[in-house]
């Protein structure tokens, strides 16, 4: 299908209403999916959600990329229960077991297909918008399932590193590098948000987090303990910080001065784990720096809500 540029480019301005959100989130990779969907689902004034889905991910904490995908199914279910948001557990939705076999072929679950369904109920003028923050291959199967939701679709990923950064082995793209070609190749609307170079600034400390979140709900203090704990499991000294790296993907989609973005060509994101570069290619919007604060005391005071 053709791009139609001028429609392209209003779907990358950020949008001045409540939305319709899907999330797609690998949640027990680390502890940042957790602040990412607990700050999406207690924002409900602003973002409307519609479905999470659980990502694959293949690492030291899960077997396999599907083992990866229903221990973050669970983890999702755990949250909702922390936020005591039950109901929500109907439109949880498990995801890919595998990576993308090749550039055409989509790995068929539910949440894909899901996806492929529901973006069809909107449209290039009021569009759906996913958070994805894991590898991509839930929605860019559901690009292949159904090429007519690439224009109903906007999509906010944190993947891949700065543009300007010597390699690009990030985890959530390097693990499905066919999905990152899909949907930096498709002509979507799509943000991104990088890891190394700009995203990596947005961290925060133990002190930190006591004084924002110790007692003020279940969820909290979960988040509280649980970050604890992993920073000093990964080799944290007592003096450590964290990067809640995830949490950036939906900071985008709130209201408030959060960071700043830029239009820029689609880069392409090739097998050797680099960029190149083709000024002729359609644009994305591209997310440069973090107002770290701002966004920080967002994040904590919707938490402790």
């Amino acid at each position: 299908m053709p791009i139609d540029h001028l429609s392209l480019l209003k779907r990358l301005e950020k949008p001045a209403r409540p939305v319709d959100v899907v999330i797609d989130t690998d949640t027990y990779n680390e502890i940042d999916d957790q602040y990412a969907l607990s700050y999406l689902i207690k924002s409900d004034r602003r973002l409307k959600l519609q479905a999470i889905y659980a990502a694959p991910f293949f690492n030291h904490r899960s077997k396999s990329p599907q083992d990866g995908m229903e221990k973050s199914y669970q983890e999702i279910l755990h949250i909702l229960s922390l936020l005591e948001r039950r109901d929500l557990e109907p439109c949880v939705y498990k995801g890919s077991a595998r990576y993308l076999p090749s550039e055409s072929e989509p790995v068929r679950s539910p949440a894909a297909e899901h996806l492929a369904k529901l973006a069809m109920n909107y449209t290039p003028e009021r569009p759906l918008y996913a958070v994805a923050i894991g590898a991509i291959t839930n929605v860019a199967s559901a690009l292949l399932i159904n090429p007519e939701i690439r224009d109903r679709l906007v999509l906010i990923w944190l993947g891949g590193n700065a543009h300007h950064w010597p390699d690009n082995r990030e985890f959530n793209l390097m693990q499905d590098v066919a999905a990152a070609r899909v949907v930096f190749g498709c002509g979507m609307a799509l943000v991104q948000l990088p890891c190394a170079g700009v995203v990596s600034s947005f961290t925060t400390s133990g002190p930190e987090l006591e004084h924002w979140l110790r007692g003020k709900n279940e969820l909290c203090d979960y988040l509280l303990d649980y970050t604890t704990s992993q920073a000093l499991a990964d080799g944290g000294i007592s003096c450590w910080t964290r990067v809640i790296w995830d949490v950036t993907a939906v900071g985008w989609l709130m209201d408030g001065d959060f960071m700043q973005d830029r239009l820029e060509h689609s880069p392409i994101p090739e097998y050797d784990h680099r960029y190149a570069f083709d000024p002729t290619r359609h644009f994305i919007r591209y997310v440069y720096h973090i107002n770290r604060d701002r966004l920080f005391e967002s994040l904590f005071k919707t938490l402790a809500k």
